[in-house]
């Protein structure tokens, strides 16, 4: 836990929440400025600021109840779709430095939108990424 993190102050009690799950893993609350009705925060009690420092076994824990809580906010809402949104890093637009997943309720016409600017790769650029990931996960694999 950190001292200073507002949503491990929340999972403590110290800062009053909607919840509306918990176990011993994770917490689940209503966003205080929500993009939609319903709009979920799911936080892990662990203090782990993104999602790339977390064990497999954490991002397990935390994606197992997902499901559950995507379905009960859709039937609660009666949305018809729903993101699932998780920002690493300011650049990403992460805001509270401790990792969690944004569940947000959507219909059609509902004004949110996002930005996705597709581009294209230039000759021989794809085949390049892909090689130098390929060989990335190789060497994790080998060294752990």
């Amino acid at each position: 836990m950190s001292a200073a993190c507002v949503f491990c102050r929340i999972i403590a009690g110290e800062i009053p929440s909607m919840r509306v799950y918990e176990d011993a893993s994770i917490v689940a609350f209503l966003d205080i400025a929500p993009l939609a009705p319903g709009h979920l925060l799911v936080v892990p009690r662990v203090h782990v600021t993104t999602l790339f420092e977390m064990t497999e076994s954490q991002v397990s824990t935390v994606a197992a109840q997902l499901p559950r809580l995507a379905k009960a906010v859709l039937r609660v809402t009666g949305a018809s779709g729903l993101n699932v949104l998780q920002n690493n890093g300011r650049s990403a637009g992460q805001v509270v430095e401790h990792v969690h997943f944004h569940l947000i309720p959507r219909v059609e016409s509902d004004g949110l939108g996002f930005r996705w600017n597709a581009g294209s790769y230039p000759p021989g650029r794809a085949e390049d990424v892909q090689r130098r990931l390929v060989a990335e996960l190789s060497d994790r694999s080998q060294t752990g």
